[in-house]
């Protein structure tokens, strides 16, 4: 089905909640007035639509392919990836230093969601590159700065980040990739990377590789870690030693070619350190909070594509009888609750990621409250966008019925590309750990406070306003917990707080949304939301409360019985 830009959705959120036109305001983002960003978003809506859209099939049904001479991407994606280079499209949020056009964070988070909501795993390769851009801008030097950093805006080159290898997935500092001084500010880069999105294509010429590897007599652990920039092609114009060896065959996001590299294997592969010796992870935390809400972001995507999918089928497909004719299965009690259901999911993990993109650009401008707020949201935008993104995926295959497991309607495509989100760029898990290792904790307390007293303030809905009482108790209960008891409530904990934020959105939302046929979508999805979602999560409290022992009454063995 042709997939539909959600630009008034969108417009909406950038005004409630993300209060564009108070970014708008400011000296630094003077550029985003309400025509310029009409016209982005109206824009970047037509693009993706009429050239991206279409391609979606042919990536997941032919798919990226390995070749001794690198990475070959299906027919017509070279040509609608230069022009989204051609279009602007990569340089929305880059500063004007290098290029971009100087546009909020936020601006650029709207138009990757339309993008990836055409192509979900084509829209990937932006997104990395989104986040080299933030590690060089923020870390890297002058030079590098000015080498690198215009021809990745406009997209000419894109950039990929190299993290894991086969022994260090989610424990970073158990890495064993090298790094020999060449006595001329250069390094010799060696080592095997894996699960490296994009990380060969022929898309672009060259391809920018952020690399973190370990530098002579380093200290062990997560401290001994640098980064370095190695590029496919050196700036010479000579090949660097970097070869793709394989790529993965994956359930979905076929078109995203996920490889294994290997760099050095003629001793010949050059890097230029990023930052200071040993700061490779703080770096590597720039590029990866920024991916954390794209992928984040991702949920919003696949949740549309799958809502739009599903609401097409609905409104199509004849089965049974209402008042004694046949009708469509939109008009029975139980396709309708999943459809509502889809839709305000959607428009909450819209609501969640965005709102967190817009205190990016605030703590940009140096607001330090926007700066922890942002520290708190992160995890709830990654984590939670990417689980709705997974429910609404699989309620779209739902509301298809049998025709949903047919590879032909392509519900099930939404479902494999989804299932990724919540495990790449820090499992769901982790990010549960982090909000309550690190972050009820952020500032002596003081952000999640924060959080807690603006939903307070705002809630309008008796259960929104239990649910925020209710996380803000376990919040200063799992404050105290000890390691285990805090690690074994996280996940609920972070969904009910998740929820709480959305919720407190939604309602925000609803007051905004004006009169019209959008308008009154929007309180009733904002109803359904309170009343049902919202009351849902209130039974997560057993788990967000219990302690970590029943979850080692048994021994490990005792499992496979």
């Amino acid at each position: 089905m042709p997939f539909t830009p959600p630009t008034t959705a969108q417009r909406l959120v950038l005004d409630a909640i993300v209060d564009l036109p108070a970014l708008g305001a400011t000296e630094r983002f003077a550029a985003a007035s309400p025509d310029v960003v009409d016209a982005v978003l109206d824009g970047a809506g037509q693009f993706a639509a009429g050239e991206w859209a279409p391609l979606a099939k042919a990536g997941d049904t032919v798919g990226a392919k390995w070749t001794p001479e690198g990475v070959v991407m299906p027919d017509g994606y070279r040509q609608a990836y230069q022009d989204y280079v051609a279009g602007g499209w990569g340089t929305i949020g880059v500063g004007e230093a290098w290029g971009g056009q100087g546009l909020p964070f936020a601006v650029q988070t709207a138009v990757l969601e339309t993008l990836g909501g055409a192509n979900m795993g084509f829209a990937l390769c932006p997104t990395l590159t989104v986040g080299a851009i933030e590690a060089l801008a923020h870390h890297g030097s002058p030079a590098q700065q000015a080498a690198y950093l215009p021809k990745l805006a406009t997209g000419e080159w894109t950039g990929t980040m190299n993290l894991t290898e086969p022994q260090a997935g989610s424990d970073v500092g158990a890495l064993r990739a090298n790094a020999t001084p060449l006595g001329d500010g250069r390094w010799s880069i060696k080592g095997t990377k894996i699960y490296i999105s994009y990380g060969d294509h022929d898309l672009t010429d060259n391809i920018v590789h952020l690399v973190l590897a370990r530098t002579p007599d380093a200290p062990a652990g997560t401290r001994g870690i640098s980064l370095f920039l190695v590029p496919k092609v050196r700036l010479d114009g000579t090949p660097n030693d970097v070869r793709v060896v394989s790529i993965e065959h994956k359930m979905g996001l076929h078109v995203s070619p996920t490889c294994v590299l290997s760099f050095g294997d003629h001793d010949d592969c050059v890097g230029e350190l990023i930052g200071p010796e040993h700061g490779g992870m703080r770096a590597m935390f720039t590029m990866m909070n920024n991916a954390r809400l794209n992928v984040g972001l991702q949920g919003v995507q696949v949740a549309e594509g799958a809502t739009q999918a599903a609401v097409a089928y609905a409104l199509e497909r004849v089965q049974g009888a209402r008042a004694g004719q046949a009708a469509r299965i939109v008009e029975h009690p139980d396709v309708r609750r999943m459809l509502l259901r889809m839709k305000a999911q959607t428009m909450a993990a819209r609501a969640l990621v965005y709102y967190a993109a817009g205190q990016v650009d605030r703590a940009g401008l140096g607001d330090i409250e926007a700066k922890n707020r942002l520290e708190m949201v992160t995890p709830l935008a990654k984590a939670h966008g990417t689980d709705l993104g997974n429910e609404v995926a699989s309620l779209g295959i739902q509301v298809h019925g049998g025709m949903g497991y047919i590879e032909e309607t392509g519900a099930a495509q939404f479902f494999r590309d989804a299932r990724i989100t919540p495990i790449y760029e820090g499992t769901n898990g982790i990010q549960a750990a982090d909000l309550v290792g690190r972050k009820l904790g952020l500032d002596g307390g003081a952000a999640f406070a924060a959080l807690i007293a603006d939903m307070r303030r705002d809630a309008a809905a008796d259960d929104l306003l239990a649910l925020v009482e209710t996380c803000d108790v376990i919040g200063q209960r799992l404050a105290a917990a000890s390691a285990d008891d805090r690690l074994a409530a996280s996940y609920p904990f972070l969904t009910m707080l998740s929820v709480a934020v959305c919720g407190w959105l939604m309602e925000r939302l609803a007051r905004a949304a004006g009169d019209g046929a959008f308008g009154d979508t929007q309180r009733v999805l904002s109803r359904f939301y309170v009343e049902q979602i919202v009351p849902e999560v209130l039974g997560l409290r057993a788990a967000a409360t219990a302690s970590a022992e029943v979850l080692y009454a048994l021994p490990a063995a005792a499992l496979t019985g």
